[in-house]
């Protein structure tokens, strides 16, 4: 028995042996190499959903050049996986904010994606200087009252910011008479959709004739939506401890200059960094506040920085 163990053990290391023997002969030569790519890595066409909407508008998915527009951002979408990744992550964190918001101001939830195809749900500027998770431009800001300026930039508060979103975007909607039309206008500006409204004789978006951002802008809101609904179907996986988290807050109102916030804070048991973090609306380390209004800082629950 053990002579013939040592046989049969024998026998599969050969073959073992002989396979990887082979497998690194294959590499060597470009007939090798090209079916150990074919073996190893796989890059596959993505299936077009049979229904695509975007806040209950459906998307005319019959028309040949509509498809090659949708399958295009879902495939730069899928196949970004390091962002694609990224998105998953923080709207774990935003959503749970942002949802109840857009309820409390009147847009349907599908606008979230909007918000990220927008910013990717980063508190950064754009090149441009469209600024938050809304990207507003500083005279959209300031035309729908935002306070913008050296100590406050409300482009950067969340809840302020979605107001100003949905009051432009209900404008746009009840001018353009879809949600689809008002998503639009959100890159291109009113001016430009009736501009091209006007010389095109059209009224739908999926019937104009725009530039290449717009065009591809509102395809790329239904491609995030399409693969944030649906992770697994596009390859991307994640537990729940992978994702971030939302921090619960309470609320403190300042109506009086504060002249170090750094100071200021110190009693609330975090620091200057974390009060950033969560207020990214304070431009600067101190506030002139000489009419006194109302501000209403965030403040982290306690145990959730140490």
């Amino acid at each position: 028995m053990k002579l013939i163990s040592k046989i049969g053990l024998g026998v599969v290391i050969l073959a073992v042996s002989a396979v990887s023997i082979n497998a690194v002969q294959d590499a060597q030569t470009d007939e090798g190499l090209e079916k150990k790519i074919i073996n190893d890595y796989n890059v596959y066409a993505l299936p077009i959903p049979e229904k695509l909407d975007f806040a209950g508008e459906e998307v005319p998915l019959h028309n040949p050049d509509i498809r090659e527009r949708i399958d295009r951002e879902l495939l730069v979408n899928a196949y970004w996986q390091s962002n694609g990744l990224l998105l998953f992550k923080r709207a774990n964190k935003y959503f749970p904010l942002l949802e109840p918001l857009l309820e409390k101001y009147g847009l349907p939830d599908d606008f979230k994606y909007l918000a990220v195809a927008e910013s990717a749900l980063e508190y950064k500027s754009s090149p441009a200087g469209a600024s938050g998770i809304w990207h507003f431009m500083k005279g959209t800001g300031l035309e729908y009252g935002l306070e913008i300026n050296d100590y406050v930039d409300e482009r950067y508060n969340l809840e302020k910011a979605t107001m100003v979103a949905a009051e432009y975007l209900k404008k746009s909607k009840k001018r353009f008479g879809s949600w689809t039309m008002a998503a639009a206008s959100y890159n291109a500006g009113v001016g430009g959709m009736n501009k091209q409204i006007n010389r095109q004789k059209e009224t739908s978006y999926y019937d104009l004739l725009l530039n290449d951002e717009t065009s591809r802008y509102v395809f790329r809101i239904i491609a995030i939506k399409e693969i944030m609904s649906n992770p697994k179907k596009y390859g991307f996986n994640f537990r729940e401890k992978d994702l971030y988290q939302t921090i619960p807050t309470y609320k403190v109102m300042v109506d009086t200059p504060v002249e170090d916030w750094a100071e200021w804070v110190k009693p609330y048991g975090i620091n200057y960094k974390i009060l950033k973090i969560h207020n990214p609306w304070l431009r600067d380390t101190y506030l002139k506040n000489a009419s006194g209004k109302e501000y209403f800082v965030e403040i982290p629950e306690n145990g959730y920085y140490q």
